[in-house]
């Protein structure tokens, strides 16, 4: 199937690339309007929780009361907030703000809350609710008034946070961060494509398909916005995956085309080949990490979804580009891929280096699976000590205004004033009872004030302080004990507030786990059959993955949680992780962990079904494939490292940790301990049951006309 669909590239090989320069201007054009269509920060919420009933009835009953922007005053000369100049100057402040940008604002001299006063009485803050009935309304609003609320005369000085002051400032570095990323990886990739390939026009390839992967994935984001909410994040996502898988591609196809140049003078026929083996493990390996991102779809967070279809969008269009566009390219060039030479390049299968670790690893297997599991535990060992947290304004650098105002508001006011526990009561107007309730609420174990913050109609919402972070287990474990609290007879009652949502959070995506597990590894299991014939190779894949897994995951606690390299890294660790990284990084990292699996195990295949010999096949193998699985493991840590430089913590932790999760992929995994399984397993690697194995003959992915290798006698296995 795929030697014929690269004759018919090599045929069509005009009118491929003259459709695919128009498709590429086509998404130039539209396809970089996704900028302007994508959803805000956030979508860490879980809909249909306790804490979203809790928020949605209290917004339907009583009205949006919501802290969503904060502006923080404070005065440079000691000023209290009893000096009548200091309420002149912030009265004065929020006159000027465009009439019906805002549905209300509280001060303390309105309120006559002691919630909205420093310890010290030198500053204060005054939260505003923006007008408009749906969040695109309030994001204009907010664009409105911005430039307004920090000018305030009389010596003192304004910075704004709040919830919709974070996400506008999240969104801004976003879009700044890319092209900054962009910028900084793309003549690192040219000068290291020019090394890996020592050919001028060969490096460029990789880089061309790199970015109409890229172009496509914008393209296929803006046709999503059409139908479903995307997060602005889809868009870091998308275009380190879309131009590190595209890389990763090109490096196969074209290191397997000017291999089998070397064989044949026939163009045509190295297409043909080229597709054959390097094309079919490019399929394989765009359907597996698909796969292994739609489990993402599972769960109930606008943030997961999001990326879920941004990475399956861009993986097919990175897929497809490698099958149509560049093999178009190689057919329309032929041996002038070599053009441009700048050193001599190696001749293919003379990489002694590869073959000395292969014999190596083949005559010490056990050592060297032992030692290659031992360390690769030992750097998971951190993930043990994980502690939960939420995404708030501490994801932003410091110094900025939006994180400046949650710390001053943890640091020098009364605890969570702005985000306390809400209790939602419904069903009952009897106000004795509600104060009963109130009063049992007030009596719970870490809760410093209750609070009635509206009533009407029959609803009641209720304020609970509390000392702990909201993000805390402490915190949670308050949420817990505030909704075994009984509700008033006969009311009934939704507990919500931003820890109640982190509890929410965290019973949904545990709950959706178990099946992302079952639905990604049967298909991946299923997949890697069909490539293989082998019922073993499968299971032993997803074991590897996990184990490099379990090392990204150890050094995402260690130095996000724990603060390691901290300096170096340019953030402040919270000393949490939010729910949703994790299980991000688990999707994307288990899927293109994959794709170097399939590509490794392909050559390996390859070998075994012409002589049978595992350990000579393995070791020839992981010979061919050494090199370029590093090299593309190299390109494809350059990509995603430069994203480490991000202004936004749980980007740059995306960088960092796949960044570690390739690199022990590709040298402790792949390069020793696939290798060292594989010699041990022998002729097991490649077993299957006779009904099976009678499946995989008929409807396998393969293009090898080889007798089985099972029915071949083994050598040196």
């Amino acid at each position: 199937m795929f030697e014929s669909w690269g004759r018919l590239v090599h045929r069509r090989r005009r009118p491929i690339l003259g459709l695919s320069l128009i498709a590429v201007v086509f998404m130039a054009v539209w396809g970089t309007g996704v900028f302007g269509a994508l959803t805000s920060a956030g979508g860490f919420d879980t809909p249909g929780s306790e804490s979203a009933r809790a928020a949605e009835t209290a917004e339907r009953a009583l009205g949006r009361d919501g802290a969503d922007v904060v502006v923080l005053y404070t005065s440079a000369d000691g000023k209290t907030v009893d000096d009548p100049a200091y309420r002149r100057s912030v009265d004065q402040a929020l006159a000027a703000i465009p009439a019906g940008k805002t549905a209300g604002a509280t001060t303390y001299w309105t309120a006559k809350s002691p919630q909205l006063v420093s310890k010290d009485r030198t500053a204060t803050y005054a939260v505003l609710r923006l007008a408009g009935a749906d969040q695109e309304t309030r994001e204009k609003n907010y664009e409105a008034i911005s430039g307004d609320l920090t000018k305030v005369s009389g010596g003192f000085t304004a910075k704004i946070g709040g919830q919709q002051g974070t996400e506008t400032a999240i969104n801004d570095r976003v879009s700044s961060d890319i092209a900054r990323a962009e910028a900084m990886a793309t003549p690192i990739l040219l000068v290291l494509l020019v090394i890996i390939f020592g050919s001028l026009v060969a490096a460029s390839l990789p880089m061309l398909i790199g970015a109409v992967a890229v172009l496509g994935s914008f393209t296929a984001l803006h046709g999503l916005t059409y139908v479903t909410d995307v997060s602005i994040f889809a868009i870091n996502i998308t275009t380190f995956l879309g131009l590190g898988l595209a890389i990763d591609y090109g490096l196969f196809v074209v290191g397997r085309f000017r291999e089998e140049l070397e064989r044949t003078s026939s163009v045509e026929d190295a297409i043909a080949t080229t597709m054959a083996t390097a094309g079919r493990t490019v399929a394989v390996s765009g359907v597996t990490v698909a796969v292994s991102l739609a489990g993402l779809l599972l769960f109930d967070q606008n943030f997961l979804v999001s990326m879920g279809y941004g990475g399956i969008a861009t993986v097919l269009v990175c897929m497809l580009a490698a099958l149509t566009v560049l093999p178009a390219l190689l057919a329309a060039l032929g041996p002038r891929v070599n053009a441009g030479t700048v050193r001599r390049r190696r001749k293919t299968g003379t990489n002694d280096r590869w073959l000395r670790l292969g014999h190596s690893v083949m005559r010490r297997p056990v050592i060297y699976a032992v030692a290659a599991t031992a360390v690769i535990l030992a750097l998971g060992a951190p993930f043990l000590g994980i502690n939960w947290g939420g995404a708030d304004a501490k994801v932003l650098p410091t110094g900025s205004d939006p994180r400046v105002v949650a710390e001053a508001l943890e640091r020098d006011f009364p605890r969570n004033a702005t985000s306390p526990i809400e209790a939602v009561v419904t069903r009952t107007g009897d106000q004795a009872a509600v104060k009963a309730y109130t009063d049992r609420l007030s009596a719970v174990d870490g809760v410093t004030g209750a609070t009635v913050t509206g009533s009407q109609n029959g609803t009641t919402r209720i304020a609970l302080l509390y000392q702990p972070d909201p993000s805390s287990a402490e915190a949670r474990a308050l949420v817990e004990k505030v909704r075994d609290v009984p509700p008033p007879p006969g009311g009934h009652v939704d507990v919500g507030g931003v820890s109640a949502d982190l509890v929410d959070q965290l019973d949904s995506i545990g709950g959706k786990l178990p099946w992302l597990a079952v639905t990604v590894g049967t298909a991946t299991f299923i997949l890697l059959f069909l490539a293989f014939g082998s019922i073993v190779l499968p299971i032993k894949a997803i074991l590897m993955n996990l184990l490099s897994l379990s090392a990204a995951f150890g050094a995402m606690v260690w130095i996000f949680q724990d603060g390691n390299l901290s300096g170096l890294l340019d953030f402040t660790a919270t000393g949490a992780i939010a729910p949703a990284m994790p299980i991000l990084m688990l999707a994307m990292l288990f899927g293109l962990s994959m794709d170097y699996e399939v590509f490794l195990l392909s050559r390996i295949r390859e070998q075994y079904d012409l002589t049978g010999d595992n350990t000579r096949s393995v070791a020839i193998g992981l010979q061919r494939t050494g090199g370029i699985i590093t090299s593309a493991a190299l390109l494809f840590i350059v990509v995603i490292g430069a994203f480490s430089t991000s202004g936004i913590t749980f980007i740059k932790m995306v960088g960092v940790i796949m960044a570690i999760g390739f690199l022990v992929d590709a040298t402790i995994v792949r390069a020793l301990l696939v290798p060292a399984t594989m010699r041990l397993l022998g002729r097991a690697n490649w077993w299957a049951p006779p009904g099976l194995a009678r499946f995989y003959a008929r409807y396998g992915i393969s293009e090898s006309e080889a007798p089985p290798a099972k029915a071949l006698e083994p050598a040196g296995t």
